[in-house]
This record gives C-alpha cells, sequence and structure tokens, in this order.
C-alpha cells in the first residue's frame, strides 16, 4: 500500500505535455479546474499501451472481445449489474454521444429535462440542437444535493417533454443517488413516457462507502428507456485516449442509436481500446488506492472550510469539489480565485455563480499550496 500510495504524491511536470489543463493559465498559476488528475495512469495501462506500441502496426481496428468481456465482469462484480456484448457500443468519448442522443431521440423544439447545476455539455447538448432546456433546480436536503422533485414531476409532465438527461454520480456537488432516489426518477419517465440519458462516468469514484446503482439497473422498464453512458477515463486518468461506451438494453433504441452515429462519429482509437481493456481487467489495486488518497484529499477540504467563510456540502463522490463562495459577495469568482493563483472551473458555467467548481485529484502537496494561497488571499481582503 505505501509503494502503491507514493505514485499519488510524486509531482509531475505536465507544463509541455500539450496538456489542456495545464495550457490554460500561466505557469504560476495551479490548474485546478477540468476534471483531470495530474496522476500517473496504473501500470498496467502503461505496459498495455507499451506492448501495443511494440507491435508497429495500427490500422483500422474494433473492441476485441476479451475488452466487452472485462467491461460485463466489472459491471457485474462492481453494481451487481448484468450486461451482454451486444448492449455495449464503443465510443470515442462521452460528450458526443450526450449531444447525439438529443438529436437521435427528439426534435425541435422538444424539452429536455436536465437537473442543474450540471456539467456545460448538457446544456450545451440541448441548445446547440435547438431544443428546449428545462432545468430542475437541485437543492440540499439533509447535507445532500438532491432534485427538487415536485419541480422535477412539472418538467417531465410539459407535453414537449422527450428525455432527462440525468449525472449518476451528479455532477458538480458529487450526490451518489440512492436506488430509492432513482426509483422515484424513474416513475416520472414511465408515467410520462421519457427517454433517459445517464452520464455515469463518475461511477467508479464513489469515496463514500456507498454502491453505485446505474439507473438501467432499477427495473426492466428503466433498462428499456435508458441510454448509459460510461468511461474509463476519469477513473484511471486516460482521457486523451478517447474510449467511452454505452449501454443500450433496448435494440430498437441501440439500433436508432448506431444509425444516428454512422459516419459522424467515429470508432475509438486503438490505444484507447487498450488501455480501457487493461484498466478494466487488472486495474483494481490501483483504483482502491486512488480511492484512498482522493477520500483523505476530500477529507482535507472539508476540515479546512470551516475556518474560512467558504462552504461546501458533504462531497459523496468525484474528486470536484463543489465550494460555495457567496460569503465573499464577489462580482467574479474566477478572477478571485485566479489573482490567488489558482485556476477553477466557474460556478457560472454549471449554473450557479456563486460556486466553484476545484479539482483535487492531485498530490495532497499541490492542494496544500492552493489552500495556502486561497488563505494568503482571504486574509488580503479581509475575509479572515
Amino acid at each position: 500500500m505505501d509503494e502503491q500510495m507514493s505514485c499519488f504524491d510524486k509531482e509531475i511536470e505536465r507544463t509541455n505535455s500539450q496538456s489542456d489543463k495545464w495550457s490554460k493559465y500561466p505557469q504560476d498559476v495551479i490548474p485546478l479546474w477540468v476534471a483531470d488528475m495530474d496522476f500517473e495512469s496504473p501500470d498496467c495501462i502503461k505496459q498495455a499501451l507499451s506492448e501495443r506500441l511494440d507491435h508497429g502496426v495500427f490500422g483500422y481496428t474494433h473492441a476485441s472481445k476479451g475488452l466487452e468481456e472485462n467491461i460485463i465482469k466489472h459491471a457485474e462484480q462492481r453494481y451487481n449489474w448484468e450486461l451482454s456484448r451486444a448492449q455495449i457500443v464503443h465510443l470515442p468519448g462521452l460528450v458526443c454521444a450526450l449531444h447525439l442522443a438529443v438529436r437521435a431521440f427528439s426534435n425541435e423544439g422538444d424539452s429536455i429535462v436536465v437537473p442543474s447545476p450540471i456539467y456545460p455539455n448538457f446544456n450545451k447538448a440541448v441548445l446547440n440542437a435547438n431544443r428546449e432546456l428545462s432545468h430542475v433546480e437541485m437543492q440540499i436536503k439533509n447535507g445532500r444535493w438532491v432534485p427538487d422533485m415536485q419541480a422535477f414531476e412539472v418538467a417531465c409532465a410539459q407535453p414537449n417533454s422527450k428525455m432527462i438527461l440525468l449525472c449518476n454520480p451528479h455532477n458538480p456537488g458529487g450526490t451518489v443517488y440512492t436506488k430509492a432516489e432513482l426509483e422515484a426518477i424513474h416513475q416520472l419517465a414511465k408515467r410520462y413516457d421519457l427517454l433517459v440519458v445517464s452520464d455515469e462516468i463518475h461511477c467508479d469514484l464513489i469515496l463514500d462507502d456507498l454502491p453505485h446503482t446505474p439507473f438501467a439497473s432499477v427495473n426492466e422498464d428503466a433498462a428499456n428507456r435508458t441510454i448509459t453512458l460510461m468511461a474509463p477515463s476519469k477513473t484511471f486518468n486516460v482521457a486523451g485516449l478517447g474510449y467511452a461506451f454505452a449501454v443500450i438494453a433496448n435494440p430498437t433504441l441501440r439500433s436508432a442509436f448506431n444509425d444516428a452515429k454512422a459516419g459522424l462519429v467515429p470508432y475509438p482509437n486503438l490505444l484507447g481500446l487498450t488501455a480501457a481493456s487493461a484498466a478494466f481487467a487488472e486495474g483494481q489495486d490501483w483504483h482502491k488506492s486512488l480511492l484512498t488518497y482522493l477520500k483523505k484529499n476530500r477529507d482535507l477540504i472539508e476540515a479546512w472550510l470551516p475556518n474560512t467563510p467558504l462552504k461546501m456540502v458533504h462531497l459523496e463522490a468525484t474528486y470536484l469539489a463543489w465550494i460555495d463562495v457567496s460569503a465573499l459577495q464577489l462580482d467574479n469568482p474566477h478572477q478571485f480565485f485566479l489573482a490567488a493563483g489558482i485556476g477553477i472551473s466557474d460556478g457560472k458555467d454549471f449554473g450557479n455563480p456563486n460556486y466553484i467548481r476545484l479539482n483535487f485529484g492531485c498530490p495532497k502537496s499541490r492542494l496544500e499550496d492552493a489552500i495556502k494561497r486561497i488563505n494568503n488571499a482571504l486574509k488580503k481582503h479581509n475575509y479572515l
């Protein structure tokens, strides 16, 4: 364990690696914005990629039976969710699938129901397709971010509503939906005959002792009206390799989805497929150590915040702290933190300008430096 933990403490120079995360801000700014960790991927992935590169031929490709079997085994062991190879649709990324699903299964003027605040690409997928965006506000209830279910039903009941875009676990806010909460959302989807597209990319980043329940696993009807989107990219830090997958149990939906992506959405690249197979087959020990490390970083933030005007609801999942900065009464929170030497994600992009999202998927030393910089800025402006 000590040897594995040490890999997360390693500070890796990324400024000249074509990293989006490390290219956005000047070099004296600590970038804690986009959901990209500063950790090396596990050795099993690096070894698998090295062996594939040694082959030297990189022609057109397809997913191996082994990858699909690894996905099926992973789903069964971690979520008690039974899948078949036929249900898996391979993708070069998850965001394109959000956009594709909106365009394939709704028409211009249709309403798409989206809990908010939300990862910005949910809103973009709706608005770029000229659909009507129907936000359901998340609210704090019993120390957790959850949707306002009365407002949820009002939105679903609109005659032009066609689809729910769900983020499970939720980003931002880190809510791990309980089975009962998912069942309540499913009842609305069934009552008003809505398709559900469930982004579950953060499902293997649960920091508390809580199970992940895929929305499609709630019952047979949920399975038949759901497109589940997953990827190893956040968990194993391989976003740059471009691999995700959809699980679509309903063959009619699956056929329509495949028809819509034909000729527009490319097949995943060979190295992405290779990395995914290795991650699901052999990455369990590294993954367990990662969660232990991230939980300690989360706990460090939760211990620090009560000593400041900043607040955060307990984060059940993800490495993305959703922090309430409203007490500072800032016109531009993003600029305030940037001046402090911290590059964060601006809450207004998610739907709430009184918040920031801070990525703590980094070595503890870097997070401690960021906390020190924020404290200094708070003191400088008489907030502490």
